[in-house]
């Protein structure tokens, strides 16, 4: 896991984000509305892996596997794109807006980082050491700050040096206070083996060192106290005179870029609401090359604001951006008119990320026979049973991705080739769920539930993205042949995400999560049922259902045991309750292709279903 330049926001590896406290941001897997050409089974199946293979062999495969980058030389700019605007240049309203975290993750930098290929952590910011005490059961993380860390101003000599006060303040004062509503406030808690609730101490050591002192031991220390955090200098006198409601004006989208300080590889200088981002390089940036020359070697890198991807496509073929994530539909296209000379296009195995299908159990719709059909396992199980995963990768994906059938993915150390998704397409296996949990069809062929009510709900999806509204399309089409009338609503991204956060008002939703689940315990605020991002019914007090209880019980256990086997035993039925209860119905993982421009030299540049498009290092040829 390396830090990338920023690059085309769609192809960024979430892998980063996925690390630390708030690990699952939404990512922008909402879907929109496009038309692809329908191939029966018998012609896709004439096309058989020939057709697959030609299009790897016209590609480039080079996945990052642990080699050293080259030395570069600083010049150039890079141009990509966006899809929204941030809703703010501040880093803790960051936690739950992706545009605003793109902007932010530029400016800042996390204390360490993992390594993918060695599967080990390494100092980033920091170094860092455990000191395990067996005896009395506690642990302690201590973190040493580098001594290049700077907060810096653009065009400005004022260097103010990052030190523990920085970290301490954060996570106190910042993901620490409730109030914030921070998505790291729940990590600082452990669960004690007598039941009772602990917290995780910060103390400080020195002005570049502190420690995370645990009550008890626990497996991933590491993981759990991995962080990035804003200068104190600011936030601090801003909470000071004005409470956290100041905190969170801090850095609105009227500030002025230049005003806001800097440790990370850029310096926001430049915002145009609808119309751009622009970044200078940070020359302070601890991160130096073999010859000593600061990372990046871009100078400049301009971020434009388009919402359609036709419209993204169309620029990067007019040589106006350096990088495309391609669609499914972009496919044969592109990677013909490579031939031209002007892009290459990277191919990579199949992502470790799925976008998910799922159903609002928040019981702020108790009353409604929406709520009374999706808190039926059998329900949830009998859509996912009606989800035809082989149409839509013939359909969608020109068969270039496969079902995503488990719950842990293959790097993840407890990863079980045997815990599998049982619940595949199989139209008699769904109407038998829904018969058992009390649904018929009537004489029209209407599915009704026990009360008589016609199962009819919304699917909703983002309207920005021109891939997956023919997977909604797809399931629309497949429920209604079962008697189930499905309603498509396309909504922009910010409605989404308030519809999911603040309002409950939605019925079932097309989404995603950024990263994977590399380490077992990842997705602390998704999976516990008290995390903000529980979709289906976050911020729970106590467990709604005896599965959820049982999913906190093993998360908690599963983070404390350090035994492997003892602990395989625990993760194998979290990941065999999660398959079976369905809460999220999961779709596919699909082969990835992106394109850059053959201006840039490839000596630094890799492409792979971890570490997404690796791009930190890039020069001009």
């Amino acid at each position: 896991m390396k830090k990338k330049m920023l690059t085309n926001l769609k192809t960024e590896s979430a892998l980063k984000r996925s690390f630390i406290l708030i690990a699952g941001i939404l990512s922008a897997i909402f879907f929109a509305c496009s038309k692809e050409e329908e191939y029966s089974a018998e012609e896709f199946e004439a096309l058989g892996s020939r057709g697959i293979n030609e299009i790897l062999e016209k590609t480039v495969s080079k996945p990052w596997r642990g080699e050293e980058f080259a030395p570069g030389t600083v010049r150039g700019t890079w141009n990509t794109v966006t899809q929204a605007d941030p809703k703010s240049f501040n880093l803790l309203i960051a936690e739950t807006d992706s545009p605003t975290a793109a902007v932010t993750g530029a400016m800042t930098d996390y204390l360490i980082d993992y390594d993918t290929e060695k599967r080990e952590w390494k100092a980033r910011m920091a170094f860092f050491e455990v000191i395990a005490d067996e005896e009395n059961d506690t642990l302690k993380v201590i973190y040493t700050l580098r001594d290049n860390l700077y907060w810096s101003y653009y065009n400005s000599d004022q260097k103010i040096p990052v030190t523990s006060e920085d970290a301490i303040f954060w996570y106190n004062e910042i993901s620490g206070d409730p109030e914030c509503q921070s998505s790291a406030y729940y990590q600082q808690f452990l669960s004690m083996s007598d039941g009772s609730e602990a917290h995780v101490d910060i103390e400080r050591i020195s002005d570049k060192k502190f420690s995370f002192n645990f009550p008890r031991i626990v497996a991933e220390p590491l993981l759990a106290t991995n962080m990035d955090f804003g200068p104190a200098h600011v936030y601090k006198k801003a909470k000071d005179e004005g409470g956290v409601q100041a905190v969170l004006d801090l850095y609105s989208i009227a500030a002025d870029p230049k005003t806001i300080p800097s440790m990370g590889e850029w310096f926001l200088t430049e915002y145009i609401p609808g119309q751009r981002l622009v970044y200078k390089r940070n020359p302070d940036y601890w991160n130096v090359d073999k010859a000593g020359t600061s990372i990046p070697y871009v100078e400049e890198y301009i971020v434009q604001i388009i919402p359609d991807e036709n419209t993204q496509k169309l620029i990067f073929m007019e040589g106006r951006t350096e990088a495309y994530s391609l669609r499914p539909e972009d496919i044969d296209e592109m990677v013909n008119r490579q031939e031209a000379g002007s892009y290459t296009v990277f191919n990579a195995e199949g992502s470790l990320g799925a976008a998910y299908w799922t159903f609002n159990q928040n019981p702020v719709h108790s009353g409604s026979p929406t709520y009374k059909w999706f808190t039926k396992k059998e329900f949830r199980q009998a859509m996912s049973c009606l989800l035809n995963r082989e149409r839509i990768i013939n359909q969608v994906y020109r068969g270039l991705a496969e079902p995503m059938l488990d719950f842990f993915p293959e790097p993840n150390p407890f990863y079980n080739p045997e815990i599998k998704l049982r619940y595949l397409y199989d139209q008699k296996k769904a109407l038998a769920l829904l018969e058992s949990a009390g649904f018929r069809r009537d004489s029209n062929g209407v599915l009704r539930d026990d009360e008589g009510n016609a199962v009819e709900f919304d699917l909703s999806i983002r309207s920005e993205s021109t891939i997956m509204s023919d997977i909604a399309s797809i399931i629309m089409n497949e429920l209604d042949g079962q008697g189930i009338k499905v309603n498509i609503r396309v909504l922009d991204f910010q409605k989404l995400v308030e519809q999911l956060f603040t309002t409950f008002e939605w019925d079932s939703m097309l989404m995603g999560l950024s990263g994977s689940n590399i380490f077992p315990s990842q997705g602390s605020n998704v999976w516990p049922s008290s995390g903000n991002l529980h979709m289906w019914y976050p911020n729970q007090k106590k467990p709604a259902t005896a599965w959820e209880a049982r999913i906190d019980y093993l998360y908690n256990e599963g983070s404390y045991t350090i035994d492997k086997e003892k602990a395989r035993a625990i993760w194998n039925e979290y990941q065999e309750i999660i398959l079976e209860e369905m809460p999220v119905i999961s779709l596919l993982r699909s082969r990835g292709f992106w394109a850059l421009r053959n201006r840039w030299d490839f000596s630094n540049v890799y492409f792979d279903n971890i570490n997404g498009a690796e791009t930190s290092h890039i020069f001009l040829k």
